[in-house]
């Protein structure tokens, strides 16, 4: 064979392994070859499987809601660690969402279970930044496959109100990490207010300054109210709408006010997973001050259509390599891409309609 002629063939032969690479590639990231990747819609199915079903109009996790308004009033010190326009000094309006966990938007308060807090902080040059936090440091599951099947696992048995032990016993030995998050919530103070609860990120994100230099950091919204938190043994006996009630009624008395303090990862800190805590010293920053001065229903609320995406991002925040976070996302928009049509509902707290659109 002419020695072009075998020059031509291998090119072509190079040329066809490139495409069929390429072609696998492809058909890997949309998931038609090996495993079973899992989506945004799989996570709200297994939410909507442990809730007993479908609530139309309302979000499939942290379904019970109150919108509020208010302000993020920047000291500058957050400088220091991201060059994002909401840390230099100013004041920044505020939209964001009371919750609290679970899928039924009746339910009562009377839950040991998170306690929500989400915002979305805008700057005049078009930065946003959307967070959204629980009132416990740590999460129980450290990525979206354990996520799934917790919620299958804790399914609750419609004779007892309960998970299946048959169910829950082998998930909990697979999952050590979800047994440490039951003994946490069977310890740690549930907090009688939204406004007397420290806020959590969960996930850690990468921060970079000016000076393009990256760390990273997990961060807390602390109140500045304080009160008992809520009687455990009789948490059965509040009534059905307490905390959000109390909200209403302490926001029409007085503003309610957090800190926003960064916490720096130490080197030795777990980066990637939610369920582990950062323990011991940390160099840690007050950026600035939360103000929340108004409260209402979601179907007049500016909350109702916004989707609080922690990975919607100014420039100088970062996701880190949690996978947890990218998961989040996709769910996040899974929910309220099947909310978006099917329309308003009744009100989850007092005799307010309810358009509940987005976590």
């Amino acid at each position: 064979m002419p020695l072009p002629t075998r020059i031509n063939l291998g090119a072509f032969a190079l040329i066809g392994a490139i495409v069929i690479l390429i072609g696998g590639a492809f058909a890997w990231a949309a998931g038609w070859i090996g495993p079973r990747r899992i989506s945004g819609g799989d996570v709200i199915e297994a939410l909507e499987y442990n809730g007993g079903g479908q609530q139309p109009g309302y979000r499939r996790a942290h379904a019970k809601g109150l919108c509020f308004t208010g302000s993020f009033s920047a000291n500058g010190d957050g400088s220091a660690l991201s060059s994002a326009r909401v840390f230099k000094p100013g004041r920044y309006p505020v939209v964001g969402r009371f919750s609290v966990a679970g899928g039924n938007p009746f339910a009562s308060d009377g839950r040991n279970i998170f306690h929500s807090m989400a915002l979305a902080i805008k700057t005049a040059d078009g930065q946003e930044w959307r967070l959204a936090m629980d009132h416990t440091p740590i999460f129980p599951i450290a990525d979206i496959a354990s996520f799934v099947a917790l919620q299958r696992a804790s399914k609750p048995d419609p004779k007892t109100g309960k998970p299946s032990p048959a169910v829950m016993k082998p998930f909990l030995a697979a999952h050590p990490e979800v047994k440490a998050f039951q003994n946490y919530m069977a310890k740690a103070v549930l907090p009688g207010s939204f406004a007397t609860a420290t806020y959590y990120s969960i996930n850690a994100f990468r921060f970079t300054d000016a000076q393009n230099v990256t760390r990273f950091v997990r961060w807390q919204f602390e109140p500045e109210a304080t009160g008992p938190g809520l009687d455990k043994k009789h948490l059965d006996q509040l009534p059905r709408d307490h905390l959000f009630n109390e909200m209403i009624a302490r926001t029409a008395k007085a503003p309610s006010r957090w800190h926003l303090r960064l916490v720096v990862a130490n080197p030795q800190d777990v980066t990637d997973k939610a369920t582990i805590a950062w323990t011991g010293p940390h160099r840690n920053l007050d950026a600035g001050t939360l103000t929340i001065d108004a409260v209402g229903p979601e179907e007049t609320g500016a909350c109702r259509d916004l989707n609080f995406d922690p990975t919607i991002l100014p420039a100088g925040i970062a996701v880190s390599d949690d996978p947890l976070l990218a998961a989040r996302s996709k769910a996040y928009s899974s929910s309220f891409t099947r909310r978006a049509g099917e329309g308003p509902r009744a009100s989850a707290v007092g005799q307010h309609s309810n358009g509940g659109n987005a976590r």
